[in-house]
C-alpha cells in the first residue's frame, strides 16, 4: 500500500476485543457454484485480485508508543497460495455439511503477522462445489466485499480475458519490512495532520456556533442535552439479554441457511409501507418470537444491533465503513403488515440518533477503557442483523455458476448473527448461532422460515 493506512477507532476496537474469542470479527460468506472451476485459473484469479484490492496484502501492525493506533502495512513476505487453499469433502456430503465445515473454519482465529484473510475452494458438494472466503471485519464490511466480489466474480459465463490476470505475480518481491522508526515517524505526522485538519473545521464552523449559540440559547442548550443522551444510549452496557431462552454464549457456532425469495419479501414491505430491511427485520423477529413459543416461552421485545453503513460511493473496496447501533424491536405485533411497521418505526429513530455524527470519537474513548467495559456492552444483545445489497444478475466463477452467495456475520457476543445479502432474485440469509444459546438449530432455522413466509403474506394481504 504506498500511502500509511490506520485503522479507524471503530475498527480498532473489533481487533482490542478479539481477546476475548467470543467477540471475534470473522466474516464468511458460502458461495455454492454449479461445478469445480479450473484450480490454475482460481489461483491466477485471486493473485489478480490482490493487486486490485491492495488491503488483502497488507498486514495490521502496532505503531510504537501508541497503544490504540493501528496501521496497515504491506506484507513484504506476502504469498497468495499461503491464503489460497483447495480441499475435497467426503464422498456424498451436501450443503449442510459444507456449512459445518464453514463454521468450524470460521471460528478459527487469524495469524495477525499475515494479510487477514482465507480463501477456500470446496469441491465435493453434492454434483458442485464451493468457494468459502473468509476475512476479518477490519479488512472490509458487507457492501465492501461485495465489491471485492467483482474482482473474482464474472457477470458472464465466457468473459474476454482481463489484462494481466494470467500474468506472473512479481509485486511481492519489491515490498521491504517498515521499521519501527519509520511507524513511529509516519505516526506522528499522521497526528499532526489530524491536529491540522481537527483546527481547521472547527476555526471554519467556531463562529457560525457561537452565533446560533447567542441568538438560541435555550435550542442550543436542548440539543446539547439531546446529543449527550443519544450518546448514552449508545454506550450504554447491557449486560443481561432480554430473552430467557437463548441465553448462554460460547465460542462455537452453528451455520444454517435461509433462502427466501426477494420479490415477495419487497412487495411484502411495500404493501405495509416500509422498505426491504424492514421486512427482514418483521421475518427475523417473527422467526425468533415463534422459537421462543417452541420453548414455551414469551417474549415481547429483545435487543438488536445492527450495522449502520456509512460508506461513501467513493471508499474502496477494503476497509470497514460501518457503525453498529443497539436498540430493542417488538417481538410479540399481531400481524405482519404491523411487524412491517413496527420494525420501520424503530430503524427509522435509530438512524436519526445524534451519536451516529460521533461515532469515531466515542469509539476513541472506548478504546481507553478495560476491555471489559466495551465486552458488557455487545454480550446483552440477542441477535445480530444485517442487510447487505447484493448482486441482482448471475455471477461465475471461471466460467463455474454461482447458485447462491450466503453472508455470515460474527456473533459478537450476540445468541445470532441472521445476514441477508441479495443474488440473482434470492435473499440468501445465512444464519451464525451461538452452540449454548441456541442448542437446537434446525428448530431456529424452520422457525425463521416459517417468520418469512408470515411477513411474505402482507403482500397478499395488501
Amino acid at each position: 500500500m504506498a500511502d500509511a493506512t490506520y485503522l479507524s477507532q471503530n475498527d480498532t476496537i473489533m481487533w482490542m476485543v478479539e481477546s476475548d474469542p467470543l467477540l471475534r470479527s470473522t466474516i464468511a460468506a458460502v458461495v455454492l457454484l454449479e461445478a469445480a472451476p479450473d484450480w490454475q485459473r482460481v489461483q491466477q484469479r485471486v493473485a489478480a485480485a490482490t493487486r486490485l484490492v491492495p488491503v488483502l496484502r497488507a498486514k495490521v501492525v502496532p505503531v510504537p508508543l501508541h497503544p490504540t493506533t493501528l496501521r496497515w502495512v504491506d506484507d513484504p513476505a506476502f504469498e497468495p497460495s499461503y491464503h489460497l487453499r483447495r480441499i475435497s469433502l467426503p464422498k456424498g456430503s451436501g450443503v449442510q455439511d459444507l456449512l459445518d465445515w464453514a463454521r468450524t473454519t470460521a471460528m478459527s482465529g487469524f495469524d495477525s503477522r499475515r494479510p487477514l484473510w482465507e480463501f477456500t475452494l470446496v469441491e465435493g458438494v453434492g454434483s458442485g462445489a464451493a468457494f468459502v472466503m473468509k476475512a476479518h471485519h477490519v479488512v472490509t464490511d458487507g457492501i465492501g466485499a461485495v465489491q471485492l466480489a467483482s474482482h473474482l466474480f464474472d457477470f458472464e459465463e465466457s468473459p474476454p480475458a482481463s489484462t494481466g490476470r494470467h500474468e506472473p505475480d512479481h509485486s511481492a518481491a519489491a515490498t521491504r519490512p517498515v521499521s519501527s522508526l519509520e511507524l513511529l515517524t509516519d505516526v506522528v505526522a499522521h497526528d499532526l495532520e489530524g491536529v491540522i485538519d481537527f483546527a481547521r473545521h472547527q476555526v471554519a464552523s467556531v463562529v457560525p456556533s457561537l452565533l446560533h449559540a447567542v441568538r438560541h440559547p435555550r435550542a442550543t442548550a436542548h440539543e446539547v442535552v439531546e446529543t449527550a443522551r443519544s450518546i448514552g444510549r449508545l454506550v450504554a452496557p447491557a449486560t443481561n439479554p432480554k430473552s430467557s431462552v437463548m441465553v448462554g454464549r460460547a465460542p462455537a457456532s452453528n451455520f444454517r441457511a435461509v433462502e427466501v425469495p426477494l420479490a415477495d419479501l419487497r412487495a411484502a414491505a411495500k404493501a405495509a409501507g416500509g422498505r426491504l430491511n424492514d421486512a427482514f427485520l418483521a421475518g427475523i423477529t417473527s422467526g425468533l418470537h415463534g422459537y421462543h413459543l417452541y420453548h414455551g416461552s414469551s417474549v415481547e421485545e429483545l435487543r438488536v444491533a445492527m450495522p449502520i453503513s456509512q460508506r461513501e460511493a467513493t471508499d474502496s473496496a477494503g476497509g470497514n465503513h460501518v457503525t453498529v447501533m443497539r436498540f430493542t424491536v417488538p417481538v410479540a405485533v399481531d400481524s405482519a403488515a404491523g411487524r412491517i411497521a413496527a420494525m420501520r418505526q424503530a430503524v427509522a429513530a435509530v438512524r436519526t440518533e445524534r451519536s451516529l455524527e460521533h461515532t469515531e470519537a466515542i469509539a476513541g474513548f472506548l478504546n481507553l477503557m478495560p476491555k471489559g467495559v466495551i465486552g458488557a456492552m455487545l454480550k446483552g444483545v440477542d441477535f445480530l442483523a444485517s442487510n447487505v445489497p447484493g448482486v441482482p444478475v448471475p455471477l461465475w466463477l471461471e466460467g463455474s455458476r454461482v447458485t447462491a452467495f450466503f453472508p455470515f456475520g460474527p456473533t459478537a457476543g450476540s445468541a445470532v448473527n441472521i445476514t441477508l445479502m441479495s443474488y440473482s432474485g434470492s435473499c440468501c440469509i445465512g444464519v451464525n448461532m451461538d452452540a449454548i444459546a441456541i442448542p437446537d438449530p434446525d428448530v431456529l432455522a424452520d422457525s425463521l422460515r416459517a417468520g418469512f413466509i408470515e411477513v411474505c403474506a402482507a403482500a397478499a394481504d395488501g
